[in-house]
């Protein structure tokens, strides 16, 4: 067994056109997420980015991007916008989460969003969780919308209401996508940072190394992995869209924005019917809604995927000082819905999006004030 770590930059040409085989191999790596170009795009903002080679014997078998935090900690490639993340890997690896993070120089590696076909992590997972995957077939979406309509026939007739109204209220419905308005797109962050803000939701937008990657991705306009953004106009108004990335035909926005003044119409709702709609002339098949959210996406999506969060540790003292953390925090409630799980994914954005320590006190700081004035208006 042999094990190197580069710096995605690193990576050679053939480097990327094995790990993309490799991907393309088993369906659940379809996500852009697991390619060598995301985590290269990354690379090129982050100078912490790692992605470790494992072989046996001179063959390649698998990839694990990452990158490297202080004492030895791992973080997913991207993240938080990894949304999928994991090893990948050829079927027959035989690889085991302690023996290729001590190979790799790691203490421990930890995943909110694991996707590990082959039980590489399997034993690591402490809890489990769904995205949400529109599939359209054949270029067939008309059959696909009535199938979802069909299921929830009443939010349906609600929504294309709502649809109805909105195009004579405020102008005819139109969707544009590709859209390379620059401006639609400072508006989608502008109204998603608004969001964040009013929520209470640590803005991981505003980071320069995120900001950055956006940016190379809103010019990254040609080539197999690129670039998206989908719109939805009302007249010449920006109504709703989304902005992500695509590979081939599979397409995983992060950034879901809607004209808040308009809410009464549930904008994001019309925007999903419609993107579905279009999506035999996007050249998609697969439009991932990702993670979260479920009441809002579950009714578009038929195809479920389950996502691993936990954290695995090498056979070291730091690995198991690690686990002890982590044991700790489940103890704690951290992997449910109550107060300690939101506060450690607060905690864990903060920890993968803030790179300067000033940044990451600021916001653990803000983090705990707003934790602990829901509490009093929980108990008052």
């Amino acid at each position: 067994m042999r094990a190197q770590t580069l710096h995605p930059k690193e990576l050679s040409a053939t480097d990327t056109a094995h790990w993309r085989a490799v991907a393309a191999a088993h369906p659940a790596f379809a996500s852009p997420l697991l390619g060598p170009e995301f985590a290269q795009s990354v690379g090129q903002e982050r100078d912490d980015a790692r992605v470790t080679l494992f072989e046996r014997d001179g063959e390649r078998l698998g990839y694990l991007a990452y990158h490297k935090r202080p004492g030895g900690l791992a973080r997913p490639i991207g993240a938080p916008l990894a949304d999928y993340h994991g090893l990948v890997s050829t079927a027959d690896a035989g690889l085991r989460g302690p023996w290729l993070l001590g190979a790799a120089g790691l203490a421990a590696y930890r995943f909110t969003g694991l996707v590990d076909p082959f039980g590489v992590f399997a034993s690591d997972v402490a809890a489990r969780h769904e995205s949400h995957v529109v599939i359209v077939t054949d270029g067939d979406a008309d059959d696909y919308l009535e199938t979802v309509r069909s299921a929830s026939a009443k939010k349906f007739k609600n929504w294309r209401r709502l649809d109805s109204k909105l195009g004579r209220d405020v102008g005819e419905l139109t969707m544009v996508g590709p859209d390379h308005s620059r401006a639609a797109f400072d508006q989608l962050l502008a109204w998603k940072r608004e969001q964040l803000r009013r929520t209470g939701v640590h803005d991981f937008l505003s980071p320069a190394w995120v900001s950055g990657l956006f940016d190379r991705f809103f010019e990254m306009r040609d080539g197999d992995f690129r670039g998206l953004m989908v719109n939805l106009y009302a007249g010449d108004r920006l109504v709703a869209g989304q902005f992500g990335v695509r590979q081939g035909d599979v397409f995983h926005p992060w950034l879901a924005s809607a004209d808040p003044e308009l809410g009464a119409y549930s904008p994001g709702q019309v925007f999903l019917w419609r993107a579905i709609a279009m999506m035999p002339e996007l050249g998609l098949t697969q439009f991932d809604l990702g993670p979260g959210h479920d009441h809002y996406k579950r009714p578009y999506a038929l195809t479920q995927v389950t996502l691993g969060e936990g954290l695995a540790a090498a056979a070291s003292s730091a690995g198991r000082a690690a686990r002890g953390r982590e044991q700790a925090w489940a103890a704690a409630g951290a992997h449910g819905a109550g107060l300690a799980g939101k506060l450690r994914r607060r905690l864990d954005i903060i920890a993968t999006v803030e790179l300067s320590l000033a940044g990451r006190a600021m916001g653990f700081a803000q983090a705990i004030t707003d934790q602990t004035r829901r509490r009093t208006l929980v108990t008052e």
